[in-house]
């Protein structure tokens, strides 16, 4: 990761979007130590992707943490027909 000012990415923009490109990623040191972080979108898209695959296991440990509770409702078919009425 390249650490640089804002001053330092107004004056080299293209450069910088070329190295973001290959995979780099760059901290943009602001004011408050509220930085922000460029990535290319393929990495961003990486990052979203593990993020809701971890809301999906999460998911599935609730789950199974409810099954070994018993906590578990039984529906037949003609009740869940029913339901679907």
């Amino acid at each position: 990761m390249i650490a640089l000012k804002t001053t330092d990415i107004r004056n080299n923009f293209k450069k910088i979007s070329n190295l973001v490109c290959t995979g780099e990623r760059v901290l943009i040191s602001c004011p408050s130590n509220k930085n922000i972080v460029i990535l290319s979108e393929s990495e961003y898209n990486k990052l979203e992707k593990a993020e809701k695959n971890n809301e999906y296991l999460a998911k599935i440990d609730a789950s199974i943490k409810q099954l070994e509770e018993g906590r578990i409702v039984v529906k037949t078919i003609d009740e869940l027909e029913d339901m679907a009425e």
